[in-house]
């Protein structure tokens, strides 16, 4: 019986070992649980190297002794190039900054938008520009996989001023300026190692004084500014800066916001039944906007479509282009201009790049004077219809945790057109002037609808 019961306990003891040797093997094949995967964090540090293109408007000032004239001369055309530079991210309390260098040169095709005016003989003036650089630093705000920027630093370019005298002669300058630029940006990851940017950048190219030629003896003062608006594409070298979107982020909704920017005029004029030959020139307001929009966008998957509508009050002004032999001095306003226009973008990730269009209306206020005696020649009020086209970006905004997902930021160009108009100042008097503005402006919108995230 002892040994009865043993040999039980004994088999017993094996079969007990059996299965616990069974359950441990099954533990140590059972298949492990995974953790979804970290995405890294975007980090511009790096190399990276690009192409652009743009266009371009000149607003060239002169003062000219021989005729008494002081107007300017607006070469407007388009330009591309390269760009090589690096960024530095570091943290802050803001969030991560970004510090960087960039260089480029472009080749350029600025000419045209010269005057004709009727001093002691007929004088024509032409300017043109064939190839420009900058180098600048940049500093900005990154939100993840978009910088918003400011940039500036040193700024040259080839100039070529011609004054054309009846009777007299050509006299030609030829030379390379310098000086310095200003501007600002956004860049945006488009996928993989690609980054897209939109950016405006204002070229002060230096005054030069004095400049004496003839005979007969005469002097002219030159005053040389860009206004540059571009695109472009870039490829970065290094660092973690590869970005994969995996879905579009949720544009659906209605949207209001504001806005403020800068443009710049090239309203070209001609002034008729004062001298034989009619004077013709650009007057050239620059200054500040801003206004408020609002609008609704219709998503697509990654197309987005939407409708958009703003008004703006304006700082715009020229008034220090003086024609008929220094005795008629002009103070052209644009104050104020407003836009009905359908928009069309595709988002990568949670960045939305568009294309915009539509009507364009505005005031437009011109006053002749004469600044001799202050007498006001002419005065003139004008309302004005006709079209605009551009590009932007937007993007999510944050900044200190003051703005929650239902926030964007838009960085804007637009050209507006608001048509040529003629007025007739009394006596066979005829001012006609062509109303063409170049915008460059950034607003905030709330989306009310839906938070703007993409849709990992």
């Amino acid at each position: 019986m002892g040994s009865t019961m043993k040999r039980i306990l004994l088999a017993s003891a094996a079969l007990i070992g059996t299965a616990v040797t069974a359950q441990a093997a099954d533990m140590a094949v059972k298949a492990p649980v995974y953790k979804a995967p970290v995405m890294a964090v975007y980090n511009w540090t790096g190399f990276y190297m690009g192409v652009n293109a743009g266009v371009g408007i000149g607003r060239d000032r002169i003062t000219h002794s021989y005729t008494g004239d002081s107007i300017y001369r607006s070469p407007q055309g388009g330009f591309g190039g390269v760009q090589i530079g690096w960024n530095w991210q570091a943290d802050s309390l803001l969030g991560p900054i970004v510090y960087g260098l960039e260089a480029d040169i472009q080749g350029a095709g600025l000419s045209g938008g010269g005057a004709n005016v009727v001093g002691i003989s007929q004088t024509s003036y032409s300017t043109s520009s064939d190839w420009f650089g900058t180098v600048r630093g940049r500093v900005g705000l990154a939100t993840g996989p978009v910088l918003s920027y400011f940039t500036g630093g040193f700024a040259y370019g080839n100039v070529k001023s011609t004054i054309t005298e009846a009777g007299v002669g050509t006299f030609t300058s030829d030379r390379t300026a310098t000086g310095w630029t200003i501007g600002s940006g956004v860049e945006a990851a488009l996928g993989g190692n690609w980054t897209g940017k939109i950016e405006y950048l204002y070229l002060n190219l230096g005054n030069r004084y004095g400049t004496a030629f003839g005979p007969p003896a005469q002097l002219a003062n030159t005053e040389l500014r860009d206004n540059l608006f571009r695109v472009g594409l870039n490829y970065r070298i290094g660092g973690n800066s590869t970005y994969t979107p995996v879905a579009a982020a949720n544009w659906t909704g209605w949207y209001l916001g504001g806005n403020v920017g800068s443009g710049t005029g090239r309203d070209r004029t001609t002034l008729s039944g004062v001298t034989a030959v009619p004077e013709t020139f650009s007057l050239n307001p620059d200054g500040i906007n801003g206004g408020g929009q609002i609008g609704y966008n219709w998503q697509a998957a990654n197309w987005v479509y939407g409708l958009e509508a703003d008004i703006q009050a304006s700082s715009q002004r020229d008034n220090k282009t003086t024609v008929l032999g220094g005795l008629a001095n002009y103070d052209h306003k644009l104050p104020w201009f407003g836009t009905v226009r359908g928009r069309l973008g595709y988002s990568v990730g949670s960045s939305l790049f568009y294309v915009t269009g539509g009507y364009a209306y505005g005031g437009v206020k011109t006053t002749i004077n004469n600044p001799t005696t202050g007498v006001q020649l002419a005065s003139f009020n004008n309302t004005q219809g006709g079209w605009t086209a551009g590009a932007g970006i937007e993007t999510p905004f944050k900044l200190l945790g003051l703005f929650g997902p239902q926030w964007t930021s838009k960085t804007e160009y637009l050209y507006v057109d608001l048509g040529r108009k003629t007025n007739d100042l009394g006596g066979g008097v005829v001012n006609s002037t062509s109303v063409t503005e170049h915008i460059f402006r950034t607003g905030l919108n709330y989306h009310f609808n839906t938070p703007v995230i993409a849709k990992y």
